[in-house]
């Protein structure tokens, strides 16, 4: 009998959006729970890319990623956030964000590091962190702002501290960190060699006139930071699995060292179409209205539920809580509410180490507005 090695990560299993998924799929019920839209992204990007795969652009690509893709990244990271990265030192293109943090995160993290995350948050960090040596260290944002306990977060910090991550327009509660919480940030971490990755790909889904606040708009963040983003949530194109991430030059050169060993490039033929597409800016400078919409619209068919709402600030995800219609644990309502009502969603327990249980589910709006309708209506039912 051969005997197999222990389990690097004993208590993972599979991912909450992929039981989520699994089970709206085996109920017929709409998949409002895993992050993707129910609509096709824009016919010239397909184009595009179709345009490139017969010209022959089907061989590896560049590892650090396509030069006019990375040169038009640094433009559009200068006419969004007033900072223009080196393209060729201080950019890379990824096999999409997680990949990016993944390479982040291991470029970073050392044997007895210490990593603060804020939760409820994304559920690859901790696993990645642990599978370097490091340790997780949890702050809880409050409720029900779900802002960051500034007290709480510097008694968290500590000379082992080696990295934060933080995440902005935040999944899974829709909140975004303000420019004088970047600069309490960079107050707290002055003086000390603690880095930042800061998950930014919901940048452009910011709400109700507020805007998007980059770690690179901030001139002591940024040099200490790694910045991610992705192409799959700012063109619809989730599956393609493109993002990038940029950070100082000396930054640069460890993650590039990690991405060579887990992907080495991106698909060559994906890279040169949204090099191409990103030069129209209508495209994701829309965005905060195009969803915005999609929100309102889902959000005023909530009004006839008993669901709790507050409208969310950013990302495609609306939280509600829903303690005026069951007092079951958020799993197993989840679960119920696919089974019987035909709506699946996230609970947000599963967005905390502990399974901290606040009676949210999350639910995705980024589909199509029968979609939405449907899935309102049923759930007024309850």
């Amino acid at each position: 009998m051969i005997n197999y090695p222990s389990s690097k990560l004993p208590d993972i299993g599979t991912s909450i959006f992929t039981v989520m998924s699994a089970l709206a799929n085996k109920h017929g019920a709409i998949n409002l729970s895993q992050g993707f839209p129910d609509f096709n992204c824009l016919r010239p990007l397909i184009d595009l890319v179709d345009s490139y795969m017969r010209q022959g652009f089907n061989q590896y690509a560049p590892m650090a990623g396509v030069p006019k893709l990375r040169e038009n990244i640094s433009r559009k990271t200068e006419r969004m956030y007033g900072y223009r990265p080196d393209a060729d030192t201080e950019v890379t293109v990824t096999a999409g964000a997680t990949e990016a943090l993944y390479a982040a995160i291991t470029a970073t993290v050392k044997t007895g590091d210490e990593v603060v995350l804020l939760e409820p948050c994304y559920d690859s960090y901790a696993p990645v962190i642990r599978l370097c040596g490091g340790s997780p260290i949890y702050v809880p944002l409050t409720l029900p702002d779900f802002r960051i306990d500034w007290d709480q977060l510097k008694r968290c910090v500590s000379s082992r501290t080696r990295l934060l991550i933080i995440n902005t327009p935040h999944n899974p509660t829709g909140a975004i960190i303000t420019k004088q919480d970047m600069d309490t940030l960079a107050n707290l971490l002055e003086g000390t060699d603690i880095l930042v990755i800061s998950d930014e790909v919901y940048e452009h889904m910011v709400f109700d006139g507020q805007q998007h606040y980059s770690a690179l708009q901030h001139p002591h963040l940024r040099k200490r930071s790694i910045v991610i983003s992705s192409f799959g949530k700012t063109y619809h194109t989730t599956g393609w699995k493109v993002g990038y991430a940029v950070a100082p030059a000396p930054l640069t050169a460890e993650l590039r060292k990690m991405h060579q060993f887990i992907t080495f490039c991106t698909p060559t033929p994906l890279q040169m179409a949204i090099a191409d597409f990103m030069e129209e800016e209508a495209h994701y400078l829309q965005l905060p209205d195009f969803y915005q919409a999609r929100r309102d619209f889902f959000n005023e068919r909530m009004q006839d539920s008993r669901f709790e709402i507050i409208p969310s600030a950013g990302t495609y995800f609306q939280l509600a809580r829903y303690t005026r219609i069951s007092a079951e644990p958020d799993l197993e309502f989840a679960k119920r509410l696919t089974k019987e009502t035909g709506v699946a969603a996230i609970p947000v327990s599963a967005f905390y180490h502990e399974k901290t249980d606040h009676k949210y589910l999350r639910f995705c709006f980024a589909k199509n507005e029968e979609t939405l309708r449907v899935a309102a209506e049923r759930l007024a039912r309850l």
